[in-house]
């Protein structure tokens, strides 16, 4: 009789574990997918590590949101900004080439928007968990330096985050594109949503 209860008992717990950790993987994925859905990226590959080459990666970089910052300052979704992205990107390209030229390189390039994998990022006060985004990807020569990203949307790329938060404009993208509990998982720094956030990440890596 005993042996009978300890067995039920035991078939209960691993039951409720079950329930849990489908409860938490169904929620980490919604969340993700949700954020996902609402973040398009910028994603720059060096030709290789030396200096020479991530310098230029930077310069490249600099056109390219100069060129984004003016092309998509009235846009107020994502799609409205892979669309107009998508339109431009043989300007993309010319940026890019002609940066690379005028610096005294030979280097070829590959632009497309496609869906990479990013780590974790943080912009300011701003948390991205890693995982799968949609992006602009610039592949400089080899593509095999460091990579450089950021969030063409929300537009994180042209905001001054040295001051430890983004501005305005970007937080009101931000709030308008997420509900708050998305919202809260990226901005909040209270231990609740930071748990939710490693959450997200842990299942989304596995």
């Amino acid at each position: 009789m005993k042996s009978s209860r300890l067995v039920k008992f035991i078939l209960i717990i691993l039951l409720f574990i079950i329930f849990l950790f489908i409860t938490a993987k169904s929620y980490a994925n919604s969340i993700f997918n949700e954020l996902s859905n609402n973040i398009f990226r910028l994603h720059i590959l060096a030709n290789s590590d030396s200096e020479e080459d991530q310098n230029l990666k930077l310069k490249v970089r600099d056109q390219i949101i100069e060129y984004m910052e003016e092309l998509t300052k009235n846009c107020k979704t994502k799609l409205e900004v892979i669309e107009i992205v998508s339109l431009h990107l043989n300007d993309f390209e010319n940026i890019a080439n002609k940066t690379i030229k005028d610096n005294g390189y030979s280097y070829s390039t590959k632009v497309e928007i496609g869906n990479f994998y990013f780590p974790t990022k943080n912009y300011a006060n701003i948390s991205m968990p890693a995982g799968l985004y949609d992006a602009l990807k610039i592949e400089i020569g080899e593509a095999k330096g460091q990579n450089w990203w950021c969030s063409l949307f929300p537009p994180l790329c042209f905001t001054d985050i040295s001051s430890g938060v983004i501005d305005k404009e970007a937080n009101e993208v931000l709030e308008t594109n997420l509900n708050n509990e998305e919202y809260s998982i990226i901005t909040s720094s209270s231990d609740k949503f930071k748990f939710k956030f490693k959450l997200i990440e842990w299942f989304n890596k596995s």
